[in-house]
This record gives structure tokens, sequence and C-alpha cells, in this order.
């Protein structure tokens, strides 16, 4: 589990192809203290695991599905990627509830200045915007943002001067392509208003149920 905020940006070393996957080697500096073979680690927001580490950097392997669904399988060495370790018990929550699960790839349709911050247009996956909501949580490349409008399946989010300059959003622009995790707490509220009397869920969650209950 992660928070959506990223403690450091990397660069792609070596892409080696795998049986079914690939090795990335990303040169870090701050998170190689304290990381080990084995942890989780978000790439670009998509959780990994650690499988050697160097002096300066970090192995990663990635098998083929994720290759397939995120922006990963498109790194070549000299990229920069989003890194953030795994969230700790204990330690604060300052963005939001990240899975590293991505959900699709979607592509930046626009991004312009708007007093301090930038904003930015994103167009999502088809069936993904019912997860999505003004003012809810939304990641990209393992950021945590916040939505501030949602037309169709173009999502636009604000980026703030610390996030532009300490995330690869700040240089990535228009046709550019990020991967997309929606809020998943939105994922569970959906399957417990879909679920059916067959699957043990009575009539399931319903407006009523909450109404009769005290929570609306």
């Amino acid at each position: 589990m992660f928070t959506g905020l990223v403690e450091e940006i990397g660069v792609v070393r070596r892409v080696e192809a795998a049986p079914m996957g690939a090795r990335l080697t990303i040169a870090v500096k701050e998170i190689i203290a304290g990381t080990r073979v084995g942890d989780s680690i978000a790439v670009n927001g998509a959780c990994l695991t650690v499988v050697e580490l160097m002096p300066a950097a970090i192995v990663a392997e990635v098998m083929a599905e994720t290759l397939r669904v995120t922006n990963l399988g498109s790194l070549k060495p000299g990229d920069k990627v989003n890194l953030e370790r795994a969230l700790r018990l204990g330690d604060r929550l300052g963005g939001h509830l990240v899975s590293g699960h991505v959900d699709g790839v979607g592509e930046i349709k626009s991004k312009r200045r708007v007093g301090i911050a930038w904003e930015m247009e994103v167009a999502v996956p088809a069936g993904l915007e019912r997860y999505i909501a003004p003012k809810g949580s939304l990641a990209l490349d393992g950021t945590s943002l916040t939505v501030i409008d949602i037309k169709g399946n173009k999502v636009a989010v604000g980026l703030i001067p610390h996030t532009a300059a300490h995330t690869i959003l700040g240089v990535k622009g228009p046709g550019d392509k990020v991967n997309v995790e929606v809020d998943l707490l939105a994922r569970y509220l959906e399957r417990l208003l879909a679920r059916t009397p067959k699957e043990g869920g009575g009539e399931g969650l319903t407006w009523e149920f909450l109404a009769a209950n005290g929570f609306i």
C-alpha cells in the first residue's frame, strides 16, 4: 500500500528482457536507505518487488501483464520514473490510499498554467470515469492528485509547484502516457451496491437501507 506522495525521481539505467517479462535497473539516491530485497516499491504507480540492490540502484522484475497494462512497457534507459516506498504502519497518510495496481493507461490531452499551478487534462480509459468524482482522489503515475473536474472520460487535475518540481508529471505534456489508478474505495462501494441475493448480499446496499439505518 502506498500514499501517492512521490519520494524520488529515479532514472532507468537498464531494461533487460526476461522470460515473460523484464528486469528494470533504476538509479536512485534517497530511497536506497532502508530498502531491502523483497520490499515493495511503486514505479510510476505500479507496485514492483525489489530483487537486487546496488550501491546507487535497485533492480525490480516486471511480469508481462504489468508491462502490457502500464506505461512501464515503453521505458528505456534514461527515462525518469516516480518512486515511492511502501507505506509503513504509523506513517502519516498525506495523500490517499494507493494500492499500486494500475487500472489503465491514460493520455495527457492538455496542460496549461493557471496562476502558480499547472492544470492538466487527461483522457482515462473507457469505464474508469465512473469511479472518478470532482474533489475526489486519483493517482497518475503514482502521484496522488485531487480531481478538479470530469467531463466524459476527460479528467482535469492540478499540479502545485512542489508536485510539478518533484514528480515526472512536471515534465510530461500532451501526448504523454500516464498510469491511472482510481480510488479503491470507489471500487469497493460499487461492489457493495452491486451485490445480489444469490451472492449473500440480500437486496444489496440500497439508498433505502442507508436511510433506514441513519447513514443518510
